[in-house]
């Protein structure tokens, strides 16, 4: 298969690019940003590693090239994109917020959308909960990476939480989420040595989850969502907090729910993001005390809050193995 990567400067770009040279039978055909550059000036450690060159973004070219293509940009920028590949036949990877939600919450917190045709068809990508369908997908909406750590923890326990009091999500975020481009509070001299809330309650993931929480459960949910920068390069921490309606072994309903997925790890103890920054694993631990429950998830913010959940996607979508490329070591140093 023929893949490509618009948006291919940034951090998820380069992890996308890591990814797909190690893959048996995706073939990096196309890389794009928005403006001609040698990929070795944009990322010098791919100095003699890839030679290719980085075009001015062209949808057109892209399709004329790939089979496959990654849309690694920002919101409303990916969508103008994917409208074109999909006309011409391309299956599509969305990083971006731009077919994640439904028209409403979309613009509520993003901006006007102008692909409304397609959102109605995309299918969010969380392997997990959408397997099948995304088997048969030409557009995936590749999660973001606080919805990815909040939903894998909650799913299982959905059915004993009081959906009333609903959920109380705690969460902590290396650097890395923030992006390459600069920005005060993920300068050096603000980040480090130093933690702090963001966004609180009114944060746009809290739609993310509690949209496709409620599609699961078929039901309201509330969703109270609380992130935090902490100084770290990669990796996420959610703690999750919520009120249960009978006495429950977390543990055990964890490891049934998760019992068939590789790359869901059930753990015995509160997690830590040093287990999987590196790789695709998601680690879970839970407990239950006087009718209240503590679910505790751990995620590299960049490969299965990004890059690696896109190339599963990418799998599924091309009838591979889903587990092919992703990474299972973890950066433990």
């Amino acid at each position: 298969m023929n893949v490509g990567i618009i948006g291919v400067s940034g951090y998820t770009g380069f992890e996308l690019i890591r990814l797909i040279l190690s893959h048996p039978y995706f073939k990096l055909t196309y890389v794009a940003a928005s403006n001609q550059a040698k990929l070795a000036d944009i990322f010098e450690s791919l100095k003699d590693v890839l030679d290719i060159d980085v075009s001015k973004a062209d949808a057109n070219e892209a399709a004329k090239k790939c089979d496959l293509v990654f849309l690694a940009l920002p919101h409303q920028e990916a969508m103008g994109y994917a409208k074109i590949l999909i006309q011409n036949g391309v299956k599509v990877v969305d990083l971006s917020a731009d077919y994640r939600l439904s028209k409403e919450l979309y613009e509520k917190n993003y901006c006007s959308h102008l692909d409304t045709t397609n959102l109605s068809h995309a299918i969010y990508g969380l392997p997990e909960l959408n397997r099948q369908r995304i088997k048969t997908a030409s557009l995936v909406a590749n999660p973001g990476c606080y919805p990815t750590a909040s939903i894998l923890a909650i799913l299982p326990f959905l059915e004993y939480i009081d959906t009333k009091f609903g959920v109380m999500i705690d969460a902590k975020s290396g650097v890395s989420g923030a992006g390459k481009k600069l920005s005060t509070s993920s300068h050096f001299v603000s980040a480090n040595e130093n933690v702090n809330a963001y966004s609180p309650i009114s944060h746009r993931h809290a739609d993310e989850i509690k949209f496709h929480l409620q599609n699961v459960k078929n039901d309201a949910i509330s969703v109270l969502f609380v992130p935090h920068l902490v100084p770290i390069t990669r990796g996420m921490l959610v703690s999750v907090y919520a009120k249960i309606n009978k006495k429950i072994d977390p543990l055990e309903i964890l490891s049934q729910y998760y019992k068939n997925e590789k790359f869901i790890r059930v753990r015995d103890k509160a997690v830590s993001v040093k287990n999987v920054a590196g790789s695709h694993f998601c680690d879970i631990f839970a407990k239950a005390h006087e009718g209240k429950i503590f679910i505790n998830s751990a995620i590299d913010n960049l490969l299965r809050g990004a890059s690696s959940q896109a190339v599963a996607n990418a799998n599924l979508m091309c009838g591979y193995d889903e587990t092919l490329s992703l990474p299972r070591i973890t950066q433990f140093c």
